[in-house]
């Protein structure tokens, strides 16, 4: 009986590209560096959203933050998901 490669051709085709297309966008990304600052800045947020508006500046600052433990069953394992985001808009007219 013979085997039809024709359709594992397209699925190995497909799977290959896209394992090429994740390796070079894997090579364009820059290695970052960890700032103390900014990771004590981010554990200060508070739960939820808020924005502020500096009266003396043109600029609105966001702020966001998502914390929740999950747990799969009474006393299974968990995990905890914490969220931060900071943000900052500036306009100015010139």
């Amino acid at each position: 009986m013979a085997l039809p490669l024709a359709p594992l051709a397209v699925v190995a085709a497909k799977y290959g590209a896209v394992a090429i297309a994740g390796y070079a966008l894997m090579r364009q990304i820059q290695p970052g560096r960890l700032d103390q600052r900014t990771e004590d800045a981010l554990d200060e947020v508070e739960d939820g959203l808020s924005s502020h508006r500096p009266r003396d500046r043109e600029q609105l600052n966001g702020t966001a933050r998502f914390r929740r433990v999950i747990r799969l069953g009474v006393n299974g394992p968990g995990f905890e998901i914490d969220a931060t985001a900071l943000g900052r808009l500036k306009m100015r007219r010139i």
